[in-house]
């Protein structure tokens, strides 16, 4: 193919790309529905469309600190500036009372809301795109019986040219196909699980790394970082020096904690909290997916340090602040089962950002009946403190190799934590 010929190809494919991306940038509204008599309650459609939010992790997003279920308000903080999540009860003024099945739909298929605008991939359309279309209508008439909330999200803070929407057709170009995925496995409960990790449950969305424009690079579930948390490799599990079963995954799915491997913390609590609500049957389908697609461990882990690299001080802070709940005599391993925190993936793994973001942040009361609960720490101990103390876990009780670097990150992470 001559040059000239190579060139007029690429100045094809550009203008077709460019035709295609205007297109998709220039949506029709669809027509507002009066709400009054338009939508007819369902109970079983509601019922099911509640459990579809749940795995769906709907209100995590769509719930601010203060403010009411589904009303949106939450900051999501990305490297491109904040963003607000939008308030989706069926007030007609500032929530989606408005909106018909249709208009839900495109949304959630196509990233566009009812009067044409484009969404943000904060919401994860690219996943919900392969929503069957029962569960899209479920979730919307679980939605619509909802009590309406007025309320109007903060403006959203981002760099200047990602305000103008129609630039969203170009990534969506990249990133977005649209519809339904084929079966992949004559497995039922593996397919169903498939089906609830790549499409409701957006596991990628957390568990991937992005890229420069924010879109997940490959590997999928090959670990990435959400609010300043480690979110692991989730291909990765059974690797390492206690790796995971489908049982002990299952149970800390359901509960929030594993004997064998720790309790559930930061972005991920309220993720097991709502899944709660789900059935044992999808609960137990996530597990056997995520466990069917495990990769082979590349290489043995390094040797464990001495502790004799440690400073005394992490042993004597631990022993004031940490053992009367984490050693192995406290009543909290003796007669409630907690594990042992060499057993924790915050102690063992490669970073140390999620054992800083516990001891900071402590483990909230999160639901009523919750018995998961840790006491923050960021008031009362300094960086260096924490530092010697997360060394020492990681050393002394891990049996790890030393974190580098642990006082700066620490320090890094209190800065995230502010509002």
């Amino acid at each position: 193919m001559s040059t000239k010929t190579k060139i007029a190809s690429l100045i094809i494919v550009a203008v077709l790309c460019a035709t295609a991306a205007f297109i998709w940038a220039w949506q029709p509204a669809i027509p507002a529905i009066n709400g009054d008599g338009e939508i007819r309650p369902d109970p079983q459609r509601i019922s099911q469309g509640q459990r579809v939010v749940a795995l769906g992790d709907c209100m995590i997003c769509h719930t601010s600190k203060s403010g009411q279920p589904y009303a949106g308000g939450l900051p999501l903080r990305t490297p491109f500036g904040t963003i607000y999540t939008s308030n989706i009860t069926p007030d007609p003024d500032t929530g989606i009372g408005h909106w018909s099945l249709t208009a839900f739909r495109r949304a959630i298929r196509h990233g566009v809301s009812r009067d044409g605008h484009l969404l943000y991939p904060a919401f994860p359309y690219i996943h919900y795109t392969q929503m069957s279309d029962t569960d899209i209508e479920a979730a919307y008439h679980y939605l619509m019986s909802r009590t309406p909330v007025s309320y109007i999200p903060p403006d959203n803070e981002l760099l200047l040219p990602l305000r103008f929407r129609p630039m969203l057709a170009f990534w969506n170009l990249l990133y977005l196909r649209p519809g339904e995925r084929p079966i992949t496995s004559a497995d039922q409960q593996t397919e169903r699980g498939r089906y609830l990790v790549n499409s409701l449950g957006h596991c990628a969305s957390c568990h991937s790394a992005l890229n420069f424009i924010g879109g997940e690079a490959k590997p999928a579930l090959g670990g990435g970082s959400v609010d300043g948390w480690a979110a692991p490799a989730l291909t990765a599990l059974a690797q390492g020096s206690t790796p995971w079963t489908q049982q002990q995954l299952e149970t800390y799915l359901r509960t929030g904690i594993s004997v064998q491997h720790g309790a559930a913390k930061g972005p991920m609590r309220p993720v097991t909290d709502r899944l709660a609500e789900a059935s044992d049957a999808d609960v137990a389908a996530i597990a056997k997916y995520v466990m069917s697609i495990q990769l082979t461990a590349a290489s043995a882990p390094p040797p464990a340090a001495s502790s004799q690299q440690l400073a005394p001080q992490g042993a004597m802070l631990f022993s004031a602040a940490c053992a009367s709940c984490h050693s192995a005599s406290a009543p909290m391993h003796m007669s409630a089962q907690r594990p042992s925190l060499a057993l924790s993936r915050s102690v063992s793994g490669d970073t140390p950002v999620n054992l800083i973001q516990t001891i900071l942040g402590g483990v909230p009361w999160a639901i009523p009946h919750s018995a998961i609960y840790m006491p923050p720490f960021a008031d009362v101990l300094t960086d260096e403190q924490i530092a010697s103390i997360a060394q020492y876990v990681r050393v002394d009780i891990g049996k790890q190799p030393p974190w580098q670097n642990l006082p700066q990150q620490i320090t890094r992470a209190r800065k995230e934590m502010q509002p």
